[in-house]
């Protein structure tokens, strides 16, 4: 039954972005379906968010089709298929005329998709884009470190508690046999995204987990195996990519299978050894430190300023340069003290969602939007909730923010007073962060404080939403029965009274 759930989800989806002859590559992240197009105007926006399975879409420099954890990774096999047995179809027709009267979630959607539009082309940079690519690494990782996350988390909970010490062993072997080898995973994630041969890449970032290289005598420096972590794994893997290409084009075409691979690990792994191993080590421990000590030393401070920024530092593409940081901190201390702290931008868009929801009882077309897209949010899918609604809207966007930094100041007052702690994987927000959680005061404590967290952003983000969030114009504007909307299942205007 689910298979046939599945692959009745991804005929929907397909004449809905133009067919199978208007795709040209198809892959998945952990939530998204992402499509490379051949004509972006066949494809039919405000019908594909109105898909039940559908949570939003978003338009990068793939076009992506939010289904959420669990659901994209069955999708996409029966989209491919489908694709592959329905090559001649004929394209989808194009989308109806959006419907006269008042304002539709299908406008909201309409200019939010503008607005992503627009970030977009500003986004184009060759320093964003170059982020970009450095997310594009890490991204293939996320599941594993959530499988090992989890499991570790539960090794640590049988430890506690005395049960099954035969079992820990080999929980404690399963998670962390991937974080013993993440290095040579970027390796050859970076080589391959930036046009070397993967296998080279993850060959030279091998150095650095080897345990030989504490023997090694690095100009008086004492080398230590994983030294440098994935940072020294980027490095060393894209200064293989460059020795790699540099060989390409003076080594004679008839040896280039003999020399240009021996040149690449050999010239590479010289410097990553007497060099790069013990730059990236110091990168990595700084980074550790100042993490470390700008929560215990500002806590609420700095949680504020990181929970209230991040929802803008999305919009600006400048989030990717987050990942390694977040995956050194998880390498050297087991988790990441930034990452419950910036979801807390994810509780005060809930929050200020939730607002809307109140604020305009005749406007049914944004009321199910947001009754849709509301699941999604609670376990950190934003998306949805961002270029549908609070975005476009405009004040509820900033509503949000705000909500966002007071969740970060209560969770970063605990770290304060020395209760820290953090995610020991990437990826997962809000509700879905649960079980990734660790911190040194215990299970309870760890998970108390981050619900609070939660508790508080949803709080202050619906507050400062319901009071600041329309202006008398904006609510004259928005809070009329705009009719039919064919983008968005509809609802009955409530009956009841709406708080004041």
């Amino acid at each position: 039954m689910s298979t046939d759930k599945n692959r009745a989800t991804a005929a929907a989806i397909l004449p809905l972005v133009g067919g199978p002859d208007n795709i040209t590559s198809i892959a998945h992240c952990m939530t998204r379906l992402r499509i490379s197009l051949r004509d972006r105007s066949l494809v039919q926006d405000e019908a594909l968010r109105a898909l039940p399975a559908v949570l939003g879409v978003v338009e990068d420099d793939t076009y992506q089709i939010v289904l959420g954890p669990g659901a994209v990774a069955r999708v996409t096999p029966e989209f491919e298929a489908l694709v592959e047995e329905a090559r001649s179809a004929a394209p989808a027709t194009a989308p109806s005329a959006p419907p006269s009267g008042g304002i539709t979630a299908g406008d909201l959607a309409a200019q939010g998709a503008a607005l992503k539009e627009a970030q977009k082309a500003r986004n184009a940079t060759p320093f964003k884009l170059f982020l970009r690519r450095i997310a594009n690494i890490f991204v293939p990782l996320i599941p594993a470190l959530i499988g090992c996350g989890i499991i570790a988390g539960l090794n640590g909970l049988l430890t506690n508690l005395g049960w099954v010490p035969a079992v820990v062993p080999a929980l404690a072997a399963i998670a962390s046999g991937f974080m013993s080898l993440i290095a040579v995973f970027v390796g050859y994630n970076t080589a391959k995204e930036f046009g070397g041969t993967p296998v080279l890449g993850g060959a030279v970032a091998a150095i650095i987990v080897f345990p030989g290289v504490a023997k090694i005598d690095a100009f008086g420096l004492e080398l230590k195996p994983g030294q440098g972590g994935v940072l020294g794994a980027l490095a060393a893997a894209l200064l293989a990519v460059y020795v790699e290409k540099w060989c390409r084009r003076w080594v004679p075409e008839a040896l280039d299978v003999l020399i240009t691979p021996t040149l690449t690990v050999l010239i590479s792994g010289l410097v990553t050894l007497f060099g790069l191993m013990y730059l990236a080590g110091e990168a990595s421990s700084a980074i550790g430190t100042f993490a470390n000590r700008l929560l215990a030393g500002g806590g609420a401070f700095a949680g504020l300023v990181l929970g209230g920024l991040f929802l803008p530092l999305v919009m600006l593409g400048l989030h990717q340069a987050l990942i390694p940081i977040h995956t050194t901190l998880i390498e050297q201390d087991g988790y990441t003290v930034l990452l419950p702290i910036l979801a807390m931008a994810g509780a005060g868009q809930v929050g200020a969602a939730i607002a809307v929801y109140y604020r305009l009882p005749r406007n049914a077309s944004i009321r199910a939007t947001v009754k849709s897209a509301l699941p999604a949010g609670f376990l950190g899918i934003g998306e949805p909730l961002i270029y549908g609604v609070s975005l476009p809207l405009g004040r509820p966007f900033v509503t949000a923010c705000i909500g966002g930094a007071a969740g970060g100041a209560f969770v970063g007052l605990f770290h304060q007073l020395g209760v820290a702690f953090g995610s020991t994987a990437i990826g997962p927000s809000g509700w879905a962060l649960f079980p990734l959680l660790d911190g040194r005061a215990g299970a309870g404590i760890t998970l108390a404080i981050y619900a609070g967290g939660l508790l508080v952003g949803y709080l202050v983000g619906f507050v400062a939403t319901y009071f600041f969030g329309f202006t008398r114009q904006m609510l004259a504007d928005l809070d009329t029965d705009p009719g039919p909307d064919p983008t968005t299942a509809t609802e009955a205007p409530p009956k009841e009274r709406v708080p004041a």
